[in-house]
């Protein structure tokens, strides 16, 4: 009996630690499903580096945003070992990604914990502009994002509203500096984005914008220092 004991309880021993190594995996589907209690398992065990990719190319943390995980979002959020700057194979980062989703809860947490608002190309202000998320746009323009950020083929968060055809949107940009009068690498401006979304009304009233920036600032650049 006493060894039939002993050899049980190797057996629980030995599948106890192969659960609590995990593999990188089990990692990212607890990630993805909200299973909060064996991702803080894995993490605070270090069983397995919370800084490796997914498949797809994905830290954690984005994995966790992408899938409205927010038990497992907050957590990583508030662990001081998370890196929030960490950027998928896309070089995005986890701001960029809860803009895009619209989850300004995400967001303020984020912004809080000290994620970067402004960065070299696509930023968080050019993802909520995508997706029409108004108040998002407003938190980032409080916490200084630059309004007129270029992604790399120089479009910006104003182009991307008018490309998706969001009057109110625009106005909300315009209203806090946006400049209307720049194109893009394919020399395309807002007017001409939302004019392609078949807003036409909205297109015309960018052209206005344009006329009268460059009436008062004599230039398609305008005065950066205003903008900024």
């Amino acid at each position: 009996m006493k060894r039939l004991f002993a050899a049980l309880l190797a057996c629980f021993a030995m599948g106890a630690g192969a659960v609590a190594a995990g593999t990188p995996d089990d990692l990212f589907s607890a990630a993805s499903i909200d299973n909060l209690r064996d991702l803080r398992r894995l993490v605070q065990s270090r069983a397995v580096d919370p800084t490796t990719l997914d498949a797809r190319g994905d830290t954690l943390l984005i994995v966790a945003i992408r899938n409205d995980a927010s038990r497992v979002t907050d957590f990583l959020i508030a662990d001081p070992q998370t890196d929030v700057e960490a950027t998928n194979v896309s070089s995005e980062t986890a701001l960029m990604i809860a803009a895009y989703r619209n989850r300004k809860d995400v967001v303020e947490r984020l912004v809080a914990r000290g994620a970067e608002v402004n960065r070299q190309g696509w930023t968080a202000l050019h993802y909520a502009a995508s997706v029409d998320a108004r108040d998002i746009v407003a938190l980032l323009i409080d916490h200084s994002a630059y309004i007129d950020a270029e992604s790399p083929n120089r479009t910006t968060p104003l182009m991307m509203a008018a490309r998706g055809g969001f009057e109110l949107l625009c106005h909300q940009l315009i209203d806090a500096g946006a400049d209307p009068t720049p194109r893009n690498e394919r020399d395309v401006t807002a007017a001409d984005f939302a004019r392609k979304a078949g807003s036409g009304e909205l297109a015309d009233w960018l052209d206005s914008r344009s006329t009268a920036w460059r009436a008062k600032y004599g230039s398609p650049a305008g005065d950066a220092s205003r903008r900024r």
